[in-house]
């Protein structure tokens, strides 16, 4: 089952332990390449197309679940106030 890209403005997370920034992605692609062969017969990728890609399942490199990954606004992104409740939270997050 594919899983949805990230957007401008969502992110992935994993359900498990709530990580949002390490994750193992394989994806299949479809592309078109322009390979460039030198005189000695050495190929380098000059152009690339993707004319279809899509992302097969995303792994947490934290807890190692697979499929346990969902889209969550990112901070700000909406306008909403979730990031000034994150800013409180963490400023009062310091004890003692």
């Amino acid at each position: 089952m594919p899983v949805p890209l990230p957007t401008a403005t969502t992110r992935w997370r994993c359900t498990l332990c709530g990580n949002l920034t390490r994750f193992d992605v394989t994806r299949s692609s479809r592309v078109v390449e322009y390979v460039h062969l030198d005189l000695g017969g050495e190929p380098s990728v000059e152009e690339t197309e993707v004319l279809a890609e899509t992302v097969e399942s995303v792994r947490c490199r934290w807890c190692n679940a697979v499929d346990r990954i969902e889209l969550v606004d990112r901070p700000g992104a909406g306008g909403d106030q979730n990031g000034s409740a994150e800013s409180a939270t963490g400023s009062g997050s310091a004890s003692g």
